[in-house]
């Protein structure tokens, strides 16, 4: 059993995902930024249109279309915080060529911290994509993350793809894993202990799974 005590390996977290949540924040500001002078952009674009300025309003176009470009948020969960883990990492993941299948609704307003769902999560996936990565480059990589409010519960689960086979899911299975990944395993069970949650690893034939349950 690990003790929420044990606070050096949650303190970094927290401050990786503050950044996250900070970054993701700045996001939906310019988002709502747009949306507020998305009437200037029609008045402006309706003029150049009147007096026949076609080529000034292609390149306002261009413009904006500019400036959405930098704002890709595929992921949208109700909870500000975990769309940015989720956006920010499953992003990663594509590019690893991890094929994602992701469904996650849970809303603003959870009995749980934000920071603490964001560590839950952020190394869940850190932890997936570091198995698919271990994998052949011609085998199969998957990930898939379903994360809904159930009998007012928050339950959460995660499956990936491994070449991985661990006979033993105990407290031994985690403390000899060596670096992040070990250590995101502790912060994920600290999380868990905190809100007196429930916690199941399975490790099927090319399959890891992670099951969490979080009282509401």
């Amino acid at each position: 059993m690990f003790r929420f005590g044990d606070r050096k390996y949650l303190n970094y977290q927290v401050a990786v995902m503050s950044r996250q949540v900070e970054e993701v924040n700045e996001i939906y500001m310019t988002m709502r930024g747009w949306r507020h002078d998305y009437h200037n952009h029609l008045q402006k674009l309706k003029a150049h249109l009147a007096m026949g300025q076609i080529e000034e309003a292609e390149k306002y176009l261009n413009e904006l279309e500019g400036d959405l470009d930098g704002i890709k948020v595929k992921y949208t969960t109700g909870n500000i915080s975990l769309d940015a883990i989720l956006n920010s990492k499953l992003s990663i993941a594509e590019k690893e060529k991890i094929r994602i299948n992701c469904k996650a609704e849970i809303g603003e307003n959870l009995a749980i911290e934000d920071i603490d769902l964001c560590v839950i999560i952020g190394n869940l996936i850190d932890n997936a994509v570091e198995s698919c990565r271990k994998m052949p480059e011609d085998a199969e990589r998957f990930l898939r993350i379903y994360l809904c409010i159930r009998k007012q519960q928050l339950y959460i689960t995660v499956t990936n793809s491994t070449g991985e086979v661990i006979r033993k899911l105990d407290a031994e299975y985690i403390s000899n894993k060596r670096g992040d990944h070990g250590h995101g395993l502790k912060r994920i069970d600290l999380v868990v202990e905190k809100y007196n949650g429930y916690i199941r690893r399975a490790n099927e034939p090319g399959v890891f799974s992670t099951e969490i349950m979080l009282p509401l």
